[in-house]
């Protein structure tokens, strides 16, 4: 079947972190105006809406927030669809968003992922929202969420690869160091700007950056042997793009980009169940339909931006999509195979540890910072020549996993 290329024409990425101002509908507006103004379509029909959140029914009280946000921005009739996947919601939507152009049953489409989180002030909800995505018989009732498995595969990869945590603690200390140059990021500090404002507040002393990390008082173990700096925080904040047909991407933007590759693979839903935890079987088969469909390999890219919600996933996803060998992707961090600059960039963004994870718009905002990396546009957090990039968008706890892949045109 011949399907039309799909092109991203423009993007919206607000400011991510505790934003006290904002509800979720102003974030969705936000990052939706500004893409559509970047795509120069002000004046054209969309055809399609597609917006991604997880929770916005038990964090929000909100439902319907696709309608409600093409009536508020002015795009009705335009057809609406929330679409729901986890914290891989953004990158479901996206998927939605590619078929319709692809198909030929859209033109023009809007794109836009979202969460607002941080107003919740009861401790654990967010978590405990969150663990809804557990198996409900086999691993609900017994206490589990995210954290407890991200806690369980750190030990899992540290005992079978003889890794050191300290190479764990790398990816975070390189995805704060990113996220200090990204001007949308929730932490723009460093690990090490954390450590002197903590010496400066009589907090403690310590020679290097890992005795700071291994402070029971400063950073304390969340799940053990994961301790805070190694967990990407709560966050809000929306990401939107603008897709068309690549045919007529050019007679709105001077440097589209090109989506070549989507994929989207699941795994057992109890994760007891799967073959080994330290491989993510889902990831394998999406980011191969990605390549496939773009004719492309792991060699071709140049820049990835992946789901490091606990810093053991970046190490297991640079595995899994292709980049290392199993074992090998938390020592290649230590060793600054993925800095900008490196072998293969992971997360120029900061990943979620920096630039944050509001829910549904993570996925988006992947695409968005290697929409910026692949036309020049990142600033500071540049990377060389960049022209193919790929994405890892996980929902659940791997259970349910898309891969995008970009190229310029």
């Amino acid at each position: 079947m011949t399907m039309n290329k799909v092109a991203i024409i423009g993007v919206g990425h607000t400011k991510f972190g505790k934003i006290q101002d904002k509800g979720l509908m102003d974030l969705l507006c936000e990052a939706s105006l500004t893409a559509i103004e970047d795509s120069n379509t002000n004046d054209k029909d969309f055809d399609s809406v597609y917006v991604g959140a997880m929770s916005p029914e038990i964090l929000n009280k909100t439902a319907g927030v696709a309608s409600a946000l093409v009536d508020r921005i002015s795009l009705i009739p335009a057809a609406a669809d929330d679409i729901k996947n986890g914290p891989a919601s953004g990158g479901s939507a996206i998927k939605a968003g590619f078929q319709a152009i692809a198909s030929g049953m859209s033109e023009l489409v809007l794109v836009v992922g979202g969460e607002k989180m941080t107003h919740i002030t009861t401790p654990g909800y967010v978590t405990s929202t969150v663990a809804t995505l557990t198996q409900p018989e086999a691993e609900r009732p017994h206490g589990v969420s995210l954290p407890s498995f991200a806690g369980l595969l750190t030990r899992a990869y540290l005992e079978k690869y003889n890794a050191k945590l300290e190479w764990i603690s790398d990816i975070a200390i390189k995805n704060h160091k990113n996220g200090a140059l990204n001007p949308n990021a929730h932490f723009q500090k460093t690990i090490e700007d954390f450590m002197k404002i903590a010496i400066e507040k009589g907090r403690g002393s310590w020679d290097n950056i890992y005795e700071f990390l291994s402070d029971d008082k400063t950073n304390p173990i969340i799940a053990d042997p994961l301790r805070l700096f190694h967990i990407c925080p709560i966050s809000d904040g929306a990401a939107a793009l603008v897709l068309c047909n690549a045919e007529k991407a050019k007679q709105y933007n001077d440097m589209p980009i090109m989506i070549s590759g989507v994929g989207q693979a699941t795994d057992t839903h109890i994760v007891f169940e799967r073959e080994e935890i330290i491989t993510l079987k889902a990831l394998k088969i999406c980011s191969s339909q990605a390549y496939q469909m773009a004719k492309k390999t792991p060699k071709d890219i140049d820049v990835a931006e992946l789901h490091d919600a606990f810093e053991i996933l970046e190490a297991v996803q640079s595995e899994d999509i292709g980049f290392f060998k199993k074992g090998e992707g938390a020592k290649a961090a230590h060793e600054g195979l993925t800095e900008i600059g490196g072998k293969i960039p992971i997360n120029p963004s900061g990943g979620l540890k920096a630039r944050g994870h509001p829910l549904g718009a993570t996925g988006v905002a992947q695409v968005i910072e290697l929409y910026w990396q692949l036309r020049g546009e990142a600033g500071k957090r540049q990377v060389t020549s960049a022209e193919t990039g790929i994405t890892c968008n996980f929902g659940g706890f791997g259970n349910n996993i898309i891969s995008i892949l970009v190229e310029r045109m």
